[in-house]
């Protein structure tokens, strides 16, 4: 059996055809960095960042909407902490909260139970983001709110399933050989997605753990594939991911949540990658007017969208490190501990 060692010399000494792999989650990206990983291959690989990370690919209207409902007296916001400084297309929800907008900072989707039951006079408006692997929270939630009969906390989604995303990029970014699939989202979904989208595109995928020596054999796996024209989906983190994921939580979140059609920062509207309420649980949501579903503008001259989708590293964009750093974000990539540019920024600077 090869061993590590071995592994990174053939890395580092790799001579043939230039191969663009892409690393999907941002957890996967802050070890690359971390790890000085990129350092340990050849110039012929190249590692490039993609939509993986929820925050990033959410739009700016759905910050700007937020932010109405903060400043409205009506509504109280709950959210995580990597949201609050997402710029909107004018402003962030830390802004609207030093402005006198309500936002309180949740650490568990639970935690809005206790706050409604103990501000019962109150309307709370929930940002649900997240994929596959925070929706089974969400879904939990809504367990607790028809079972206790709370009706002062509704949901507002961006809910997205990475698999129709990698579908698009896959179509729409042919030059990427092979992809290092999210583990944290594999461990709910499965790996059933995986094998459709390398069947379908001739393109391997592998699914690996965080540590840089799995992500090495990962990278070593598929320029191995790639050199090889196979397109193979293999699972390098079975001590978490199973080939049919976690039916319990794909059970409850296809009890309460149907798949909808989505925009997703720097790619566009995509079929049925997302998860709205179902038509039962309508009185737990809030949607998106049918006007703002068309407004959907971003910061102005950031790039966060092309670094999203692989087509440029985060200093090829103008602003990185200049207007934009994390005291001072343009966009959400510089936000979000999951955020590519954020991440690149801090283990550099």
């Amino acid at each position: 059996m090869i061993n590590i060692e071995e592994i990174k010399r053939f890395l580092i000494e790799y001579t043939g055809p230039k191969i663009k792999l892409m690393e999907v989650c941002g957890t996967h990206t802050g070890s690359i960095v971390k790890n000085g990983i990129r350092s340990l291959l050849s110039p012929s690989i190249k590692l490039v960042s993609g939509p993986g990370c929820p925050v990033c690919v959410t739009p700016s209207n759905y910050i700007d909407l937020l932010m109405k409902y903060a400043e409205s007296k009506k509504y109280a916001i709950l959210t995580f902490g990597d949201l609050i400084r997402v710029p909107g297309t004018k402003a962030s929800l830390s802004e609207a909260k030093a402005s006198g907008g309500s936002v309180e900072i949740i650490y568990s989707p639970m935690d809005a139970v206790e706050i409604a039951l103990n501000n019962s006079e109150k309307n709370y408006v929930l940002a649900a983001v997240g994929f596959e692997t925070t929706i089974p929270a969400y879904a939990l939630l809504l367990d607790k709110l028809t079972e206790m009969e709370i009706t002062n906390v509704k949901l507002f989604t961006s809910l997205k399933t990475i698999g129709p995303a990698l579908d698009w990029l896959c179509k729409s970014e042919p030059d990427i050989d092979g992809f290092i699939a999210p583990g944290h989202v594999a461990s709910v979904t499965g790996t059933s997605v995986y094998n459709y989208l390398a069947n379908k595109y001739h393109k391997p995928f592998c699914i690996a753990g965080f540590s840089a020596e799995h992500i090495l054999v990962a990278i070593y796996d598929l320029v191995v594939q790639t050199s090889n024209a196979r397109h193979e989906v293999h699972n390098l983190y079975r001590s978490i991911v199973s080939d049919k994921g976690n039916p319990k939580a794909m059970k409850i979140i296809e009890k309460y949540f149907e798949p909808s059609s989505v925009y997703w920062r720097g790619i566009g509207v995509i079929d049925h990658s997302g998860y709205v309420l179902r038509k039962a649980y309508m009185d737990y949501t809030i949607e998106f007017p049918s006007e703002e579903k068309a407004i959907l503008k971003e910061s102005n001259g950031c790039r966060c969208g092309e670094v999203i989708i692989g087509r440029i590293e985060p200093k090829e964009c103008p602003l990185f490190g200049k207007v934009c750093t994390p005291v001072n974000p343009i966009g959400p990539c510089m936000v979000s501990h999951e955020g590519t540019c954020g991440i690149h920024y801090n283990m550099h600077e």
